[in-house]
């Protein structure tokens, strides 16, 4: 990771859903708080808000974006967003068009963003599912945005890390995105 001046407070706006939101867990419990813990246990001077919401989509986020853009003035972005539009079987060009402009306003802002690669159950179909995951990196590319891999992959198979619903993962789950997480956002800000 590049040094970081002590002065140089880099503020992380987390746009999610339920992943990142804690659900169904104490919000102490859940891997951004595990996160910024570990931040200040090593008196890495990132400071990160959290304003991810269960079940929200892309469009969701979109209604948002700007307004939490000016009152947080964030450094980084770091959008982790698409698994309800995709469960919910929503037109890909949607999702395209809604992750580009998340991307946009947050750039428009000042903010370097990056985009976390979801990915979804096979249940819509594998044209769906692989138009789905390919989204992620065509919006990237074209705005030139931060491709971060996605944090489920290692947990989403693992039933004793996952919460009876099979889609949000458990307590035992958090610290090992939190490092996942560490290490991907590492990387993004050596950028």
């Amino acid at each position: 990771m590049a040094p970081i001046s002590a002065n140089a407070k880099q503020k992380l706006m987390i746009v999610g859903d339920s992943l990142s939101a804690a659900y169904g867990l104490k919000q102490d419990d859940g891997w951004v708080k595990l996160l910024q813990n570990k931040y200040e246990a090593e008196q890495n001077p990132i400071e990160i808000i959290n304003v991810s919401v269960s079940g929200q989509t892309t469009g969701n986020a979109l209604a948002k974006i700007d307004q939490q853009l000016q009152t947080i003035a964030p450094s980084h972005v770091l959008i982790e967003l698409g698994g309800n539009d995709g469960l919910r079987g929503f037109p890909i060009k949607r999702l395209r068009a809604n992750l580009t402009e998340l991307v946009v306003s947050s750039q428009k802002f000042g903010a370097k963003v990056a985009v976390m690669e979801i990915q979804i159950p096979p249940n819509l179909g594998p044209r769906y599912t692989t138009m789905f995951t390919q989204s992620y990196q065509q919006v990237t590319e074209q705005t030139k945005s931060h491709l971060m891999p996605y944090f489920m992959l290692e947990i989403a198979g693992k039933p004793e890390l996952m919460q009876d619903d099979n889609l949000h993962p458990n307590k035992a789950a958090q610290p090992i995105i939190r490092d996942f997480m560490y290490n991907a956002i590492n990387q993004w800000l050596a950028e």
